[in-house]
């Protein structure tokens, strides 16, 4: 962790069972969304979560990034994409075919290409909540990294700077659109190729790492946060994320 890392970001002791949100849910073009951190704050992050909805490690990240820079104070957006209805978290990692049988079957619809164009919507109706809002910013995990990597490389980009965390599907083919700053933390679970590749890829101010000993979804659902060294690389990866946001911002 650099100096300038440990200047800026001092995040509170993350909870590791309980934990109580510090935002709340408002509804934006139709869409539940957790919101938390500064309310006039000019500068908002869209957090899109992974698989498993509203778990309370992501709740938590959200927060984090919310207001763990001392100087700098963000306005957090987590919409409900799926609507009530994500993942179930015993069906990860899919060890058997009723398990493989059941993920399968929920993700015919959480395609991305579904939920894609619900952004634009969600951001105009965010910036109506908060007008002080004047850029983007995007955090994903794990399916949400997905969603952070296509959107980072739209012809008109709605966010100035990406970070993604254990990403699905990673494909180097994005990463050559991309043209915004972007972070990628990856997992152990994810493909060394991939991610070299991916980073290869990338044209435009970056930070890639690898987080060999952390399981895929380490800062979001999966995160277990009782496990002293799981604990500290999610604290680690948060703080990277926030460094990563307050220099790209």
């Amino acid at each position: 962790m650099s100096k300038h890392s440990e200047a800026c970001c001092r995040i509170p002791p993350v909870v590791v069972e309980g934990y109580q949100p510090k935002g709340r849910y408002i509804e934006l073009d139709g869409t539940r969304t957790y919101v938390t951190g500064l309310e006039n704050s000019n500068t908002a992050i869209l957090s899109v979560y992974d698989i498993f909805g509203f778990f309370p490690q992501t709740i938590q990240g959200a927060d984090i990034l919310a207001d763990g820079d001392v100087e700098k104070k963000y306005q957090v957006y987590m919409p409900d994409f799926f609507g009530g209805n994500p993942a179930k978290i015993e069906w990860y990692p899919p060890t058997d075919d009723q398990k493989k049988a059941a993920l399968g079957k929920w993700f015919e619809g959480a395609v991305w290409p579904k939920h894609l164009p619900k952004v634009r919507g969600l951001l105009e109706a965010a910036e109506k909540h908060n007008p002080n809002i004047k850029s983007w910013g995007i955090v994903g995990y794990c399916w949400g990294g997905k969603m952070a990597s296509i959107l980072a490389g739209d012809e008109e980009p709605l966010f100035k700077v990406a970070v993604q965390t254990s990403p699905a599907m990673i494909d180097p083919a994005d990463g050559v659109k991309v043209k915004i700053p972007t972070m990628m933390l990856a997992s152990e679970e994810e493909s060394v190729e991939d991610v070299n590749k991916y980073e290869e890829a990338l044209k435009v101010p970056k930070h890639v790492e690898i987080f060999g000993s952390q399981v895929h979804g380490f800062m979001s659902a999966r995160a277990n946060l009782g496990e002293e060294k799981a604990r500290l690389e999610y604290e680690r990866g948060y703080k990277l994320a926030l460094e990563f946001f307050r220099d790209h911002f």
